[in-house]
């Protein structure tokens, strides 16, 4: 059921709540009146959608909904800086809705704990003068796409890996260019690693998240020149901000509805003829059983030497899948195990399924660790840390 439209008059507490802005010449009343009567759909309360919430409920967006169907966990904290340790555990999207409330009570916060899927996706947008990404994978930006060029709805894009991000506008009017214009065709699912395979600096979702929201008060209140047609490239390491422009692929086919967007971004393995082939498999409590019973095993890690600061499974040997991608690697497994057999494991079990495939390749017998490192931590020894 759609909610009332809200008011459009400041109160009293309200202009002295936004005086900063109501004395801004392109932005004053009838911007911020603009604002409050905006309702605005975020992707994701974690590290983007951070920065973006507090933000957006701190300039005065009348409705924010925040879809997120994720819970605090403590490694969340060194950058999703909207929550805290007293929210451990709990929904994020609950989180965050306490913690705007808190800072803006003038806002109306709409909480959704589910994701968002081709199912839901045009009810939860339909709504909302705007959508905003906070997402992290490919699937749920081009769903969120899609979904807004079928119900015409502009879209703000974010994106973050280690020191590096990227900001656009999308589907800002007939002539915008969308996602589908900037990445056509999805990459690899291998060859772009997760912020929890590839690590990210904390402050990086930050300043791409305030970019962001900077985007979405310019695009509401009608001031400005948006990322439209833009691509902003930010670098942490060098400061240093790069400008691309966009265009709209004349050929590229209209969006007529909605797919899988998990299957149509794994068929990009198969256009590569890198189509993953059924690998053996063992779960963590297998392994643990079979490490306490025998001796004739060698465990592979095949994670980043980073994250192996972070935590290790005893007795295992680092050898980062990069090396056995080169092949340097390749021996250094076969001299380990020797005669015993190999078991092989990573953050999650992705990059471990790789490397069985590559050794597979090279005459050598081995065996994934379902769920990784992550699953080892949960069901076999929770002193082994979460990252």
């Amino acid at each position: 059921m759609t909610e009332p439209q809200v008011q459009v008059d400041l109160s009293s507490d309200e202009r002295g709540r936004y005086a900063r802005h109501l004395t801004l010449p392109e932005l004053g009343v009838e911007g911020q009146k603009r604002l409050k009567a905006a309702s605005v759909l975020c992707v994701g309360a974690g590290g983007l959608g951070s920065p973006l919430l507090l933000y957006l409920a701190a300039a005065g967006i009348g409705r924010i909904a925040i879809v997120d169907d994720d819970c605090v966990e403590v490694s969340n904290l060194q950058r999703q800086v909207i929550h805290g340790e007293g929210t451990v555990g709990q929904s994020k999207a609950q989180s965050a809705s306490q913690r705007l409330l808190d800072l803006n009570p003038h806002c109306r916060v709409v909480e959704h704990r589910c994701r968002i899927t081709a199912m839901n996706a045009l009810d939860l947008i339909t709504d909302h003068d705007l959508v905003v990404d906070g997402s992290d994978n490919f699937p749920t930006r081009y769903l969120i796409s899609d979904a807004c060029a079928l119900l015409n709805k502009p879209w703000v894009y974010g994106s973050v890996q280690r020191f590096e991000g990227q900001v656009s506008v999308f589907n800002l009017g007939p002539a915008s260019p969308d996602y589908r214009d900037l990445v056509p065709e999805p990459p690899p699912p291998d060859l772009v690693p997760s912020c929890a395979d590839g690590g990210v600096m904390g402050v990086m979702p930050g300043l791409i998240g305030l970019i962001q929201a900077t985007e979405v008060i310019k695009v509401l209140a009608e001031i400005g020149d948006p990322l439209d047609g833009r691509l902003l490239l930010v670098d942490g390491l060098s400061m240093r901000f790069r400008e691309l422009r966009l265009q709209r692929r004349p050929a590229r086919s209209p969006i007529t509805g909605l797919v899988d967007y998990q299957a149509f971004c794994n068929a990009a393995r198969t256009k590569r003829g890198k189509e993953s082939t059924a690998v053996n498999s063992i779960s963590v409590r297998e392994l643990s059983a079979l490490m306490a019973q025998s001796s004739e095993w060698v465990l592979i890690d095949v994670r980043n030497p980073a994250e192996a600061d972070v935590a290790v499974i005893e007795g295992a040997h680092l050898v980062p899948l990069a090396r056995i991608e080169s092949g340097e690697g390749v021996e250094t497994v076969r001299s380990l195990a020797g005669t015993r057999a190999i078991y092989v494991h990573c953050k999650l079990g992705g990059r471990s399924a790789r490397a069985v495939e590559l050794l597979a390749q090279q005459g050598i017998d081995a065996i994934n660790v379902t769920g990784g490192i992550n699953a080892w931590s949960q069901e076999v020894d929770a002193s082994v840390p979460v990252y």
